[in-house]
C-alpha cells in the first residue's frame, strides 16, 4: 500500500480554493500510485474558522465541498478534516470530523474527542466531543486507525467522555495510525511535538503518518513538519518546514522510499526557524488579506531593521517602503545606519523630518500647556506625529504599515499609544529583544546586511537628548528573564525573587507588565513564535490587581 501525505496551505473560509486544492492532490497521489491521501485536520474549513462555525451558511459550504471531493475518490481514498453537524439533540451543534472518502462515498468518519481549549486553542466553544466508541476503518486488507491531533496523545479526566482514543483504537488491532492536525508552530512545539509522536508510535508498535497544516492565519503561524514514523518509533520520512509538501510512501517496502528528514532545530536551527516562520506569516497575511505592499518607519535601529529584512525577503524589495523620520534627537549614525541598510538590501528610502510637525503641533499646544516643563508627553507627540506620517502615506498608496515593536517593549508598555505601537501587523511582538539580536546575526550569518552599528549601539528610542533604554528599563539581558519566567512559565513575584532575582525590580516590570495590558488591547496582530504570546492565547483582566 502506498500512502501519501499532502502537505498543504489552506485558507480559512475560502472553499473554492481549499476544494481545488484539495483535489489537485488527490489527482496528483493518483498519478504517484498512491492508495490513499492525507490532508490535515479541518482542511476543507481552514483553520481555526472560530466564529464562521457559527453560521449555517458556512457549515452548508463545507459539506457541498466534501461532496464536490468525493467526486475524485475513485480509485483511490482521501482522509481529511471538516466540521459536520451534531445529529444528537444535546450537546455543542458541531463535531470536528475526519472523513475517509473511496469511491465516491464516505466510508468512515471519526469524531475528535478531546478538543483543546487552552492558550490559542477554543475547540470546546464550537464542538461537541466523541462520546461513541471509536473504529476502525478497513480499506484494501488495512485497518486503519484514524485521530485527530490531541486524539492521538491526550488523556480526558471527564467520565463522560472517551478517555484515552488511542486505548479504545488499538483493542481492534490497527495496522497503523493516521493523525490529522493543526498544530501551530512556536519555537518549543517542533520538538516537543516529534517526541510526542515518536513516543506513541513506539507505544502502540504501529507506523503513524501525521499531516500537519502550514502557512499563517494571521498571527497563527503552521510550519508543517509532517512526518512518517515506524513501529520503532523512528522518523522515517519527514517534509519540509513553513512549505507545502507532498509525499508518497510505500508502507509495504520501506527501502524504496527516498529518505527524506529536515535538519536538527539546535543551536541556529532554532532561531532560522523564527526567522523562516516570521517570513512565511508576513507573506501569508499579505498575500491572504489580497495586500501586496508594506511600509515602515526605520530608525536605524536593530527592530526596524530586522523588519525590513523580514518584509523584503517575504514580499520582495520593490514591495517594501522604508521611511527615515528623523527629529532633532535622532544621531547622525542612526540615519546613516538606515541608509546602509536600504542600499544593502537594494530598496528606495524617502527621508521626511518631523521638526517642523513637532514645532508646530507644541505651538497649538502652547496655550494648554503653558510653561510646564517637557516630559513624556513631548517624546510620546514625536512618535505619534511619525505614526501620522505614516498612516497617511499607507492612506494614500495602499500600504500596510508594518509595526516593529519587540516583545520586551510591548510587555511593559514601553511604547506610545497611537505612536509607534501603531500599524497592520507586529512582526517582531512575540519576539523579545535578546531574540531580535540572534535574528541580526542570523540574517548576518553570511554576509554583513544589518549594519554592525545598528546592532552593537545601546538600543534608544531617541526621543530626548542622550536617551537610552536602559535609563528606563533593566538591562535586557535581565528584564528577558524576568519576562520569559513571569508570561511563558507563569512564575509569581516570589518564584522569581527566590530564584534571585532583586526584589525591587522583580516588583517593578511586573507591575509595569500588569499595568501595560490596556496597551495591548489596542496593538495589531501579533505573528506567534513562543508558547505564549500576547494576544488571543493570554487572557489577562485590564483593571485587576494581582502584585501588592
Amino acid at each position: 500500500m502506498k500512502i501519501a501525505l499532502a502537505q498543504l496551505n489552506h485558507r480559512i473560509g475560502d472553499f473554492e480554493f481549499n476544494t481545488a486544492l484539495i483535489r489537485e492532490n488527490i489527482a496528483r497521489a493518483k498519478a504517484g500510485m498512491a492508495d490513499v491521501v492525507v490532508f490535515a485536520e479541518l482542511a476543507v474549513s481552514g483553520y481555526p474558522p472560530r466564529d464562521f462555525l457559527e453560521f449555517n451558511d458556512f457549515i452548508d459550504r463545507c459539506q457541498r465541498a466534501v461532496v464536490e471531493i468525493s467526486r475524485d475518490c475513485y480509485g483511490i481514498a482521501a482522509i481529511f478534516g471538516c466540521p459536520t453537524r451534531n445529529p444528537a439533540v444535546k450537546g455543542k451543534p458541531l463535531h470536528n470530523t475526519a472523513f475517509f472518502l473511496s469511491e465516491g462515498k464516505i466510508i468512515g468518519r471519526a469524531n475528535k474527542s478531546l478538543l483543546p481549549n487552552y492558550d490559542v486553542f477554543d475547540e470546546y466553544r464550537y464542538f461537541e466531543p466523541n462520546r461513541l466508541p471509536y473504529s476502525i476503518i478497513q480499506y484494501k486488507g488495512k485497518r486503519f486507525a484514524i485521530t485527530i491531533c490531541e486524539d492521538l496523545w491526550n488523556i480526558s479526566d471527564d467520565p463522560l467522555y472517551i478517555r484515552n482514543p488511542m486505548e479504545e483504537l488499538i483493542r481492534m488491532k490497527p495496522d497503523l495510525i493516521i493523525n490529522i492536525a493543526a498544530s501551530p508552530f512556536n519555537y518549543d512545539q517542533h520538538r516537543s511535538r516529534t517526541e510526542v509522536l515518536k513516543r506513541n508510535a513506539l507505544t502502540y508498535k504501529l507506523p503513524l503518518f501525521y499531516v500537519n497544516h502550514v502557512g499563517g492565519q494571521t498571527e497563527l503561524l503552521f510550519d508543517g513538519g509532517s512526518m512518517i514514523i515506524d513501529a520503532n518509533g523512528e522518523v522515517v520520512e519527514q517534509l519540509k518546514y513553513f512549505e507545502e509538501d507532498f509525499l508518497v510512501y510505500d508502507l509495504e517496502n520501506p527501502s524504496a522510499n527516498t529518505l527524506t528528514l529536515v535538519e536538527g532545530s539546535q543551536g541556529e536551527g532554532s532561531i532560522r526557524l523564527i526567522h523562516d516562520a516570521l517570513v512565511m506569516g508576513i507573506r501569508d497575511y499579505f498575500h491572504k488579506m489580497g495586500f501586496s505592499k508594506a511600509i515602515l518607519g526605520l530608525s536605524g535601529g536593530i527592530d526596524s531593521a530586522v523588519t525590513l529584512v523580514l518584509a523584503v525577503e517575504a514580499l520582495g524589495k520593490e514591495n517594501v517602503r522604508a521611511i527615515l523620520l528623523p527629529s532633532k534627537f535622532s544621531s547622525e549614525h542612526s540615519i546613516t545606519d538606515a541608509k546602509e541598510l536600504t542600499e544593502k538590501l537594494g530598496i528606495e528610502h524617502e527621508i521626511i523630518p518631523i521638526e517642523d510637525s513637532f514645532q508646530s503641533l507644541r505651538h497649538t499646544l502652547e496655550s494648554q500647556f503653558r510653561d510646564l516643563p517637557s516630559d513624556i508627553t513631548e517624546e510620546n507627540m514625536q512618535a505619534r506625529i511619525r505614526a501620522v506620517i505614516l498612516m497617511a502615506l499607507s492612506n494614500k498608496f495602499g500600504y500596510i504599515l508594518l509595526n516593529t515593536s519587540n516583545k520586551s517593549e510591548a510587555a511593559v508598555g514601553y511604547g506610545t499609544l497611537y505612536g509607534d505601537m501603531a500599524g497592520g501587523l507586529a512582526v517582531l511582538g512575540d519576539v523579545y529583544k535578546t531574540q531580535v539580536y540572534e535574528l541580526a546575526g542570523y540574517i548576518n550569518r553570511k554576509q554583513i546586511i544589518i549594519p554592525e552599528n545598528s546592532i552593537r549601539k545601546p538600543p534608544s528610542a531617541e526621543l530626548r537628548p542622550d536617551q537610552k533604554d536602559a535609563d528606563s528599563l533593566p538591562e535586557y539581558g535581565i528584564l528577558d528573564k524576568i519576562l520569559y519566567r513571569y508570561i511563558e512559565l507563569r512564575r509569581g513575584p516570589n518564584d522569581l525573587i527566590s530564584e534571585g532575582f532583586e526584589e525591587a525590580t522583580v516588583k517593578r516590570v511586573l507591575k509595569l507588565v500588569n499595568t501595560s495590558e490596556y496597551k495591548r488591547y489596542q496593538t495589531p496582530p501579533i505573528l506567534r513564535i513562543s508558547p505564549k504570546a500576547f494576544g488571543m492565547g493570554r487572557r489577562m483582566p485590564i483593571v485587576a490587581k494581582y502584585l501588592s
